[in-house]
């Protein structure tokens, strides 16, 4: 018996699963994250938090499955993209590091964007403040003392493999957010770096997500009772390795996610450059020859996660029980789901949530129910941005921590007119992505032996009343938010 560990450094958790040799989740476990916001717009963590969520994370998994652990041979590493990590010479974090739905650097955005008319051709994507490298751009300006101990610039998980190896490394699909990669050569773009403000030994190298990357320092061995020889694969940004997890890995194959954040994802054997508005994320992703088109949504479950917070004792399934009990099509309120700001198609870090709509017969159930119908529009958004460049699916599948409510997935496969295929265990991706890249850099087996498709739970079809009705909505919905962009853009001085 063989086994491999996946560890995914989420935003809003660290989660790990143990998979046998049969592909079957052998045990898993989940430890929260905190993000703290000291300005509006801003996002930060603490990188030792997400270590110390790890080593607990594996000594609960040890303790469940015992005999299993001890027949971990390589890890997988999966974590939130576009973070920055800020290294000093001594391997220690300089700051918090900046997250994925920081909207602070959009002016260092707009300025990489002027001055590197190459920049959307080769990354990949119109450079947009949540990505890394205008947050370096930032952090040189703004806080030069910090800046002046950069030794080197991580992403999140690649902190944690710091931790667990020694080694500063990344793979090619968490290189691919930076905005410093020539996505079709997969490599470090030396004119992208410069004009970031970097040097190129700032950055780590570049390995494939199945490539080793490091074995298991002697202390982290003794205390997680794993052979040092223990392997650790170059993983992956957390988009690709839900892919993985869900065999989406053949040109065309296609997902939702519905996340902290949400993506409509399409898997591509070629690199296709970016389109005019540079929208659609075009990235290199964590298997060699892969690459995808995605439209990337900064608010997902995260959004319903809020208002259960706000207008509830934080009970998402209460929340979600109460709109089941008296949802019979789209509801009268309205959503905007841009709580932290949006990147498809808005390219907005400034835009902001806002309900509308209200009367006296507005209900809790209703701002539930809207706000469920605010990130479905905001998925059909996505999905004709993805057609304006001529990336189309023909089917999807739904995954992420959303995908748990077959109501909230009926809403969403009505708005999109597309049915949604729920896997087995598809909550759980990234991580069950990155103990399949585990796997594949340890036995050397083939991508189509490793990256099945799970079993299928079920398909939601669209309803076609719904979708003719929530078509007519979506209209409304983007000239409320053309409607209001000014004044939430205000709100933010």
């Amino acid at each position: 018996m063989i086994a491999f560990l996946g560890i995914d450094i989420g935003t809003s958790a660290v989660k790990g699963v143990l998979v046998d040799q049969a592909q079957h989740i052998v045990a898993a476990a989940t430890r929260p994250l905190t993000t703290s916001q000291p300005r509006p717009g801003w996002s930060e963590q603490a990188p030792e938090d997400w270590w110390r969520a790890v080593e607990a994370t594996a000594a609960e998994i040890a303790r469940a499955a015992p005999e299993a652990w001890r027949q971990v041979k390589a890890i997988g590493l999966s974590g939130q993209m576009h973070g920055l990590v800020p290294i000093d010479a001594t391997d220690a974090p300089i700051r918090p590091a900046i997250l994925w739905n920081d909207g602070r650097a959009a002016a260092e955005a707009a300025e990489l964007a002027a001055a590197t008319p190459e920049i959307t051709r080769l990354a990949g994507v119109l450079p947009m403040a949540g990505l890394t490298a205008p947050k370096a751009l930032w952090l040189k300006r703004h806080e030069p003392e910090s800046f002046a101990r950069l030794s080197c610039l991580l992403l999140p998980k690649d902190y944690v493999r710091l931790r667990l190896t020694g080694q500063l490394l990344t793979d090619v699909s968490d290189a691919a957010g930076t905005l410093w990669l020539d996505q079709a050569a997969r490599a470090w773009s030396p004119a992208l770096i410069a004009a970031g403000g970097l040097k190129p030994d700032q950055l780590p190298p570049i390995v494939e997500g199945t490539a080793a990357a490091g074995h298991l320092r002697r202390e982290i061995a003794r205390d997680w009772n794993l052979p040092e020889a223990t392997l650790v694969v170059g993983g992956g940004g957390d988009a690709t390795l839900g892919a993985i997890g869900i065999g989406a890995v053949n040109d065309g194959d296609a997902f939702i996610s519905i996340g902290t954040s949400a993506q409509y994802f399409i898997t591509r054997d070629r690199y296709t450059a970016s389109g005019a508005d540079g929208m659609i994320h075009n990235f290199a992703q964590a298997l060699p020859q892969r690459w995808s088109q995605t439209a990337a949504l900064l608010n997902g479950a995260s959004c319903l996660t809020w208002a259960a917070g706000v207008f509830g004792d934080g009970d998402i399934a209460a929340a979600l029980a109460e709109v089941e009990a008296g949802y019979d099509g789209p509801g009268n309120a309205m959503f905007l789901p841009y709580l932290a700001g949006e990147r498809t198609p808005h390219n907005d870090p400034l835009a902001r949530g806002m309900f509308a709509g209200l009367s006296h017969a507005t209900t809790r159930a209703h701002l539930f129910q809207a706000v469920l119908e605010g990130v479905g529009h905001a998925l059909v958004d996505a999905q004709d941005a993805l057609r304006a460049v001529g990336a189309e699916a023909d089917h999807l599948a739904i995954v992420g921590g959303g995908a748990r409510s077959r109501l909230w997935v009926r809403i969403i496969a009505a708005m999109l007119g597309k049915g949604l295929t729920l896997y087995d265990g598809a909550e759980r991706g990234p991580a069950f992505g990155a103990a399949r890249l585990a796997r594949l850099g340890f036995t050397g087996e083939s991508i189509a032996e490793v990256c099945t498709r799970p079993a299928v739970l079920d398909v939601i079809e669209p309803r076609a009343d719904l979708t003719e009705a929530y078509t007519e909505r979506q209209p409304e919905f983007r000239a409320l938010y053309r409607a209001t962009k000014a004044l939430a853009a205000t709100g933010q001085r």
